[in-house]
């Protein structure tokens, strides 16, 4: 019994106390806290657990909050027998601590009992909440800050990826995303079940954003948050204006704010082509003489006032980092709240590491594995333009021209971080006479030959090439564009 009543051990000092203080002048400061506050929170989850351990849940307070390691052990341990549904009060809460040996980790009997008495304002609880998670961000700033600084003296060979990795720890500390990293097994089935009653009912929402394609849609039930879906080509087979299809679908028919990362064209060239595919004006036309009619240029004028008020951001960075990419979205994604990404094109970015300098399969790998942890990161879909090497060429008969996932340049990373691989190529093309072309005009076909969560298949496209604009469902007959 004389060993029950010591003083509290070891474990019950302030984190910063044991470690991760910091000395300052030869005078060791210990970390910002708000003991006060904690006592108020636990108190209040004690008096009254159904009211104010279910706040807390909801405010997304998790052990790491507490600067105390005891009162991190006892937050910890209420939210298991609150889940749980157990009954929480004293008696037994001291008895399941001691059990589960826990009791001498949370101060023992006298620091519950002190906690139960402290008396805490309930009106003031969110308030004592915000400063201690005020606090536990300060903690992070200063922790965040002392790896980088001791990596920086270091000297580092890969100094952009280490200015990357502060940056995102940076950023993670602001959006709270380290406290919410980790989803138990509960909260997942729990949001597998919800996904799966909304898809039940019918409700848009629970699909992917969609494409604009309805076959497409069909077959992946649209693009999904933490999605890399890569679309490749040949060149000159019209992946670009594909791609700024399904951008002009969810920036301005679904108002969805959306990043275009231009390694290729300027953002005038990706604007002008959005502004008269929209309108459905041939800009070729003008230089045949052709005099554009009210009509026309109520189209385009009408196109341009709705490119103008879209949030569509383009970035025409030519020869791109990941890293760059990387640093450009996050922002975007705090400052404007992007829900897509498109780049064009994956073989035009550059990864500025040691290890690519050397290897140009090495380099691809980094950039898609790059691009693959964005999209989980910040939660959005990403659409990657590609390039395939030259094997559709050299197949013979029918299967002239006919991509295949092996053709992707590079491709054993890109195959197996996409989540979706879209093979877009038109027979015309390849057509050898011209009545051949004639017969072939217009026909486009997307091979969706990847497809993670879905099936894959052909989905037939008509390619109107003076609209630079792809529509869904093969062309009708006798088409001549």
């Amino acid at each position: 019994m004389a060993a029950e009543t010591k003083t509290a051990p070891a474990t019950n000092k302030p984190a910063a106390l044991q470690q991760g203080a910091t000395a300052v002048d030869d005078v060791t400061r210990a970390l910002p806290h708000a003991l006060g506050p904690e006592k108020s929170l636990l108190s209040s989850m004690l008096q009254d657990p159904q009211e104010y351990i279910g706040v807390a849940i909801e405010e997304k307070l998790t052990k790491d909050h507490f600067y105390l390691p005891s009162h991190s052990t006892l937050f910890g341990f209420l939210i298991e027998l609150f889940e749980a549904g157990s009954e929480v009060e004293l008696v037994s809460l001291v008895q399941r601590l001691l059990d589960r040996g826990l009791l001498d980790r949370v101060g023992g009997p006298s620091a519950l009992t002190d906690l139960y008495t402290y008396a805490p304002s309930p009106g003031h609880f969110r308030h004592h909440l915000q400063h201690v998670k005020d606090k536990f961000v300060l903690r992070s700033i200063i922790q965040n800050s002392n790896e980088a600084i001791a990596q920086a003296y270091d000297a580092p060979d890969e100094v952009a990826a280490l200015l990357d990795s502060v940056e995102a720890s940076v950023l993670a500390i602001r959006e709270g995303s380290e406290t919410n990293k980790a989803p138990t097994i509960k909260q997942s089935v729990n949001e597998v079940i919800e996904k799966f009653q909304a898809l039940l009912a019918g409700e848009q929402g629970a699909q992917g954003i969609s494409t604009g394609f309805s076959e497409l849609d069909r077959m992946c039930s649209g693009m999904k948050p933490g999605e890399m879906f890569v679309v490749a080509a040949r060149p000159s087979m019209g992946k670009t204006s594909f791609m700024m299809n399904i951008v002009e679908h969810i920036c301005m028919d679904q108002g969805k704010p959306s990043m275009v990362f231009s390694c290729e064209m300027s953002a005038f060239q990706i604007v002008q082509r959005l502004v008269f595919s929209r309108s459905k004006f041939a800009m070729s036309q003008l230089s045949r003489g052709y005099t554009p009619t009210k009509g026309d240029l109520q189209r385009i004028q009408r196109a341009a006032m709705e490119t103008a008020s879209s949030k569509l951001f383009i970035d025409d960075t030519a020869g791109i980092s990941i890293n760059e990419l990387r640093a450009k979205a996050r922002r975007k994604k705090r400052d404007e709240d992007i829900q897509f990404i498109a780049i064009d094109y994956l073989q035009l970015m550059k990864s500025r590491t040691k290890q690519a300098e050397n290897s140009r399969e090495r380099e691809i790998a980094e950039i898609s594995a790059g691009i693959k942890g964005l999209a989980k990161e910040l939660s959005i879909p990403i659409l990657i333009l590609a390039q395939l090497n030259r094997g559709p060429e050299s197949r013979s008969g029918k299967s002239l021209g006919v991509p295949r996932m092996s053709d992707l340049r590079e491709s054993g990373a890109i195959e197996q971080d996409a989540d979706m691989v879209g093979l877009l190529y038109r027979t015309a093309y390849y057509a050898e006479s011209e009545e051949e072309k004639e017969a072939e005009a217009g026909k486009a076909e997307l091979v969706l030959a990847k497809n993670r969560n879905g099936e894959t298949g052909h989905i037939p496209l008509t390619f109107i090439a003076d609209l630079m604009r792809f529509e869904t469902g093969a062309p009708a007959t006798g088409l001549d564009e």
